[in-house]
């Protein structure tokens, strides 16, 4: 976390608050939009700054959580209710749409940037293989073939 840290400093021992999502992610912790205002974060670039000691406590109350966050078997049963042939594809407008609309909602942007760098190639039916997709999005290696 310290090296982290350095990485999104502004100046010694200050990063702007606005980072902390970015620095946190870096560290695989993933909190809520609404988590990260609990711990203030500014509205605008300048507005705000933490210390090293102010991230680290941030940090290790936010480790404690992680155990309470979706991980990647999850969000696999998640996107298995989309899957209505059981084939391991699901329609991309209805990725889209979950990822739009609900739980804490991305930007158009945001799922456009996730599309481009983890979304394979849509079928004529306009299926997505999914569990690729989120290996790609989770980081996991897909399992080896026996």
């Amino acid at each position: 976390m310290k090296f982290a840290f350095q990485i999104y400093e502004t100046s010694p021992d200050k990063m702007d608050s606005l980072m902390l999502g970015d620095l946190l992610r870096a560290v695989n912790i993933n909190p809520s939009l609404e988590r990260m205002k609990a711990f203030g974060i500014g509205k605008k670039a300048g507005e705000k700054t933490f210390n090293t000691d102010e991230c680290l406590k941030i940090y290790s109350e936010l480790k404690k959580e992680v155990k309470d966050m979706g991980c990647y078997e999850d969000f696999i049963e998640c996107l298995k209710l989309y899957d209505k042939a059981e084939n391991g594809k699901m329609l991309l407008g209805e990725l889209q749409h979950s990822l739009l609309s609900l739980g804490e909602k991305l930007s158009d942007d945001q799922v456009e940037k996730l599309f481009d760098d983890c979304m394979g190639e849509e079928n004529d039916e306009g299926e997505i293989d999914y569990v690729p997709f989120l290996q790609a999005m989770c980081e996991v290696q897909p399992a080896a073939s026996t």
